[in-house]
């Protein structure tokens, strides 16, 4: 996989550890685009430390309905992603804007004890997402696009349909995803999806069930 002039292409090309920056409702998939706004110290020190270094960070959601009172530090879900800072700008008034461009999931491990006020954990990289353009062939385009649909119809919105019909499967599932606009557990769970054909199936069924909670009826809403 090449994210912006790097490439990743086996577990040696990521490294064993990396710095978490947990976000809650923040969902970054591989190959997808994920904007931030940077504003705290010992995330600033984060960035910091990522540029200077391979400009990796680890995007996690805090556990749902979890804490740690060891540190104050809230318990982290057990799968986030990697992501490479592909831009980056300073505003003058102390924040940072950037973009992480995303290469892979990983497995949180144990966390390491650093002097940093940012934290680390080793992870363990889902290798098979740098080969994922594999699983293309097995995504259901069209009825994502007829879900996707059904919820811009339903919520008054438009679409760049030229854009979404050149989008290769890999990124209209995962862009899809990512812009969705549900909450941390959905999010989570179109993370955790094995693999792109099951996130394509989750990400429909979600859809789904939010036009019938919100119009009663999903079935008349997608013909």
């Amino acid at each position: 996989m090449q994210v912006g002039n790097a490439r990743y292409l086996k577990s040696g090309d990521l490294p064993d550890a990396i710095a978490v920056f947990p976000l809650a409702g923040a969902l970054l998939l591989p190959t997808g685009q994920l904007p931030l706004n940077i504003f705290e110290p010992r995330y600033l020190a984060m960035f910091d430390a990522a540029l200077t270094g391979n400009r990796l960070i680890g995007m996690v959601q805090p556990a749902l309905g979890e804490s740690d009172e060891r540190h104050g530090e809230a318990n982290l879900a057990s799968v986030g992603c990697v992501g490479r800072i592909t831009s980056f700008a300073e505003t003058g008034d102390g924040r940072y804007i950037v973009s992480l461009t995303g290469i892979c999931r990983f497995r949180l491990l144990e966390e390491k004890e650093t002097h940093n006020p940012f934290r680390i954990f080793r992870i363990a990289p889902f290798i098979a997402d740098l080969s994922a353009r594999d699983e293309e062939d097995a995504v259901d385009r069209a009825a994502l696009l007829t879900a996707f649909k059904a919820y811009l119809d339903a919520n008054k919105l438009e679409a760049d349909w030229e854009s979404v019909e050149r989008a290769s499967n890999l990124t209209l599932v995962n862009s899809l995803a990512m812009m969705s606009p549900f909450g941390p557990a959905e999010k989570q769970a179109l993370l955790e999806a094995p693999d792109l054909r099951t996130r394509a199936e989750t990400l429909i069924a979600i859809t789904e069930i939010v036009l019938a909670r919100v119009f009663g009826d999903s079935d008349t809403v997608l013909q």
